[in-house]
C-alpha cells in the first residue's frame, strides 16, 4: 500500500493563483503541497502562456510581501495613463480619438497611492518564473506532473487520491486548477456562465516608437482591442475576434498576420514587429455557485472565470488567495480546525459579493460596448464623456481598478499574512 502523506492543505493547481496561495499559506505557518498535471518547468517556457497581466498596484504590494518584487521589478512596466476610446469601425485605432473617451492618469491619485502607477504590465511567464523561484526557496512540496483523481471528505479530514495511487490527507483541499476544476466537480459545486462566441488573439510586438507607459483600450463593434505597454519598448496586443477568425490569425504566416494588423490598426502600430508566438484564448464567463464545500475552498478561475476586458481576472484570484490564507493562518493560530465550515465561511463571506459583482460588471461592460446600435452607442458615449469630466468619479474608478478599495487582506496592504 502506498504511503499516506499528511499536510495542512492540499492545493490542486500550481499556476499563478495556486502558487501565490501556497506561498501565502506557508508564510502563515501552514504545511502545503501543490499538485499539477504540468511539470513545473514546462510552465516557464515562452510558449506555455503568451498573455501579459495588468497587475493592480495593490496586487503588486502582495507580490512584494511574498518576496517576488525584486525578481519582477525589472520586467514590470508602469501604466501611468489609460486611454479608453469608443470606436465604430475596424480602423478606429488608427484614427484620431473619438469625442467619447476616458483618460485616467496615475498622478490624479498619486497622493493616496504614494506615487504608485495605475498598475504594472507584466508578462505571465515572468510571474511564473518568480513564483517558481520563491516556491523552491520556501521548500514548498510540489507534485508535478501529477493529477487529482478523487477527493473524499468526512467530518475530520479530506482524502485526496492521485492518478498514480498516492494518497494525501489534509484538513482542507483548495481548488486552484482553473475553469475545469476537478476539486469543484468533486465538491458538487455547479457553475453558471456562458461563452461569448469570441476569442482573444494575443501577440507581443516591438513598437516603432515609445509607448510612454500609456495603455490604450479601443471598443470596436466586434469587441475590445488593447495595446498594453511592456518593458523594452514592446506592447502586448489583445483583440477580440470570432473564434474561427482568431484561430485563422494564429495559424497565418507572419507576413499575413502583420498585413492584417496594419490594415486593421494602421498608423498607430507603424513600425511594429511581431515577436514570438501568437495565442488564441476562448472568451467566456464562469461563476461557481459557492466558494466552499465541506473541507474544500475554491480560488481563482476555479471560482470565477471572467472576460479579460478590464484585465482583472488574476487580480481577483490573487485577492482570493490573500483572503483565504489570512483566514486560515488566523484560525490555525487560534487552534481552530482550518477545514471547518465555521472557518471557511469567513473566507466565503469576505469574497463572495466582490467576485459576483465584478463578474457581472465585466459582462455588462462587454455587452454595452461590443455593439454598434445607435441609441446604445449614444448612451455610452454620453456616459464616458460625463465620467471624463467629473474628477471625483474618475478618481473613484482608478482607486477601484487599483484594487485599493474595500476590506483588503493584509497582503494587499503590503503586510505579511500574520
Amino acid at each position: 500500500m502506498a504511503d499516506i502523506e499528511r499536510y495542512d492543505i492540499v492545493i490542486a493547481g500550481a499556476g499563478l493563483t495556486g502558487a501565490a496561495f501556497a506561498l501565502a499559506a506557508a508564510q502563515g505557518g501552514l504545511k502545503v503541497v501543490m499538485i499539477d498535471p504540468q511539470p513545473f518547468s514546462d510552465q516557464l517556457a515562452p510558449t506555455f502562456d503568451g498573455r501579459s497581466t495588468a497587475v493592480a498596484f495593490s496586487t503588486f504590494r502582495m507580490l512584494d510581501a511574498l518576496g517576488l518584487g525584486e525578481a519582477l521589478r525589472p520586467h514590470a512596466c508602469r501604466m501611468d495613463h489609460i486611454l479608453v476610446t469608443d470606436g465604430r469601425r475596424p480602423g478606429a485605432a488608427s484614427q484620431s480619438a473619438s469625442p467619447a473617451f476616458l483618460r485616467f492618469d496615475a498622478d490624479e491619485i498619486g497622493g493616496r497611492t504614494g506615487g504608485e502607477p495605475l498598475g504594472y504590465m507584466v508578462e505571465n511567464r515572468r510571474i511564473r518564473a518568480a513564483l517558481a523561484e520563491a516556491v523552491t526557496r520556501a521548500g514548498i512540496a510540489v507534485r508535478a506532473p501529477a493529477s487529482v483523481a478523487r477527493v473524499e471528505t468526512d467530518a475530520g479530514k479530506a482524502t485526496v487520491t492521485l492518478a498514480d495511487g498516492s494518497t494525501l490527507i489534509a484538513p482542507l483541499v483548495v481548488g486552484a486548477e482553473g475553469r475545469g476544476s476537478t476539486v469543484r466537480r468533486a465538491a458538487g459545486i455547479e457553475t453558471v456562465g456562458w461563452g461569448y462566441g469570441q476569442s482573444g488573439v494575443v501577440a507581443t510586438v516591438r513598437l516603432g516608437r515609445d509607448h510612454g507607459n500609456v495603455a490604450h483600450e479601443y471598443f470596436l463593434p466586434s469587441g475590445p482591442f488593447a495595446i498594453l505597454p511592456l518593458t523594452d519598448q514592446r506592447a502586448s496586443l489583445v483583440w477580440t475576434e470570432t473564434t474561427r477568425r482568431g484561430e485563422a490569425l494564429r495559424d497565418a504566416s507572419d507576413e499575413a498576420f502583420h498585413a492584417h494588423l496594419m490594415r486593421r490598426f494602421g498608423e498607430f502600430l507603424d513600425g511594429a514587429a511581431v515577436e514570438g508566438p501568437r495565442f488564441v484564448y476562448p472568451l467566456s464567463l464562469s461563476l461557481a455557485e459557492k466558494l466552499i464545500a465541506p473541507r474544500i475552498a475554491l480560488i481563482g478561475d476555479a471560482a470565477h472565470g471572467v472576460h479579460p476586458v478590464a484585465g482583472q481576472g488574476l487580480n481577483m484570484g490573487l485577492k482570493d488567495a490573500a483572503a483565504l490564507a489570512e483566514v486560515l493562518a488566523e484560525a490555525a493560530r487560534l487552534g481552530e480546525d482550518i477545514g471547518s465550515e465555521t472557518v471557511l465561511d469567513r473566507y466565503a463571506r469576505w469574497r463572495r459579493f466582490d467576485n459576483a459583482a465584478l463578474a457581472a460588471g465585466f459582462d455588462a461592460f462587454v455587452r454595452l460596448f461590443s455593439n454598434d446600435i445607435a441609441p446604445v452607442r449614444l448612451a455610452r458615449d454620453l456616459g464616458m464623456a460625463a465620467v471624463n469630466r467629473i474628477g471625483p468619479l474618475r478618481r473613484a474608478f482608478m482607486q477601484e481598478a487599483g484594487g485599493a478599495t474595500g476590506d483588503l487582506p493584509r497582503l494587499l496592504r503590503g503586510e505579511a499574512v500574520v
